[in-house]
């Protein structure tokens, strides 16, 4: 039994749903329930892969031993705190 219901998309996502509608030789209908039901059935949500892969990588990074000592990154941040206080200044004489 099907139902008639009304939904709301920006010309883009309607022109999608037409495009993939012609393409695939089905009424517009049947690619959104198709993507509906895909959606639906990806267990951890659309792009659930890219995330798990980004937090591999992070977990990696995170496992290397550090490049420098403690000491070394707290200067270079006292020196970065200091200079956006003072400003950028032109080295050159163009002025």
């Amino acid at each position: 039994m099907s139902i008639k219901v009304t939904y709301t998309l920006d010309n883009e996502t309607v022109e999608r749903i037409r495009q993939a509608a012609t393409r695939a030789n089905k009424p517009q209908s049947a690619i959104v329930r198709e993507a509906v039901a895909r959606y639906a059935a990806t267990p951890d949500g659309p792009g659930h892969e890219d995330v798990r892969r980004k937090l591999r990588i992070l977990d990696a990074i995170l496992a290397m031993p550090p490049t420098r000592t403690a000491q070394a990154v707290d200067r270079e941040l006292r020196a970065l705190r200091k200079s956006r206080r003072t400003g950028w200044k032109r080295r050159d004489s163009r002025r």
